[in-house]
């Protein structure tokens, strides 16, 4: 069993069970795993506001961090607790964002802590609003803090997922519509990949630095107007389609294309039923 067989909960990704203030944006909670001070951490965030943010009325980050009391070995929430934590979540965000005009932006839980992250306008008596919902759970220690974060560092440069990791969520997209069709994702199949190139000399590059992969070519097509990216390339392999595999050879490929000036645009199989 892999990394992410283990770690992988269908709860995770739910968003968060409040109403967040209005912020002209369409909310999209997703959920990716992450080196944080060399601890293995999970990051919940709302990929939406990258497209509204930063917000110039809400210039301060502040935060919670909750003391698990049975963290998991790696320091990731354990299944015994995570409703309660679930519960203590959506108690602070209800009462932060509603009483504070603030918006929840995500959380990380790592090294047994998690962490929920908000942006404010006027701090004032935030403390006492977090200590006001804690007072409900006296079996939890918790601390918090505040600093000035006009540009949104907190979300842009912590919370938000960089481009491989990015890539990680795009396929799980995927494999969470095959499931929803019925996959069992046991059978392994011809996987489809399609990538995109400035130029055919850069696309031969990419070629090259696949050639023992047995990959087969199903197209090579051009056309400028698909803008800068006008040489396309349709590759396909047997492969087997559970997400430590997925990762494996799609983000290889998005790293080869990225290296040759192409850019991996995604991919796709059938459903396979038993």
């Amino acid at each position: 069993m892999g990394l992410f067989d283990k770690l992988f909960g269908k709860t995770n990704s739910e968003k968060p069970a409040t109403t967040q203030p209005k912020v002209g944006h369409q909310e999209e909670w997703e959920f990716y795993f992450s080196n944080v001070n060399d601890k293995l951490g999970s990051i919940f965030v709302d990929l939406g506001l990258q497209k509204v943010a930063p917000l110039t009325d809400k210039p301060n980050v502040v935060w919670v961090s909750i003391k698990m009391n049975n963290p998991r070995e790696d320091g990731l929430s354990s299944q015994e607790e995570s409703a309660i934590l679930g519960e203590i979540e959506d108690a602070l965000v209800d009462k932060i964002t509603s009483k504070h005009n603030s918006i929840y932006v995500g959380r990380l839980t790592s090294a047994g802590d998690r962490d929920l992250y908000f942006y404010f306008g006027d701090t004032t008596l935030y403390d006492k609003t977090f200590s006001e919902v804690m007072v409900a759970y006296p079996k939890y220690q918790f601390d918090f803090g505040t600093k000035e974060d006009k540009e949104w560092g907190g979300y842009f440069d912590f919370l938000y997922p960089l481009p491989q990791q990015f890539q990680s969520i795009q396929n799980r997209r995927v494999i969470d519509q095959l499931e929803k069709g019925g996959d069992n994702l046991t059978k392994s199949r011809e996987v489809f990949h399609w990538i995109y190139f400035k130029s055919e000399s850069d696309r031969e590059k990419f070629l090259e630095r696949i050639k023992n992969d047995n990959f087969i070519i199903v197209n090579k097509g051009s056309d400028k107007s698909w803008g800068e990216f006008a040489y396309s390339l349709q590759i396909k392999r047997v492969d087997k389609v559970d997400q430590n595999s997925v990762d494996e050879y799609v983000i290889n490929l998005w790293k080869i294309a990225n290296e040759v000036g192409g850019e991996y645009d995604g991919w796709e199989t059938s459903i396979e039923k038993d």
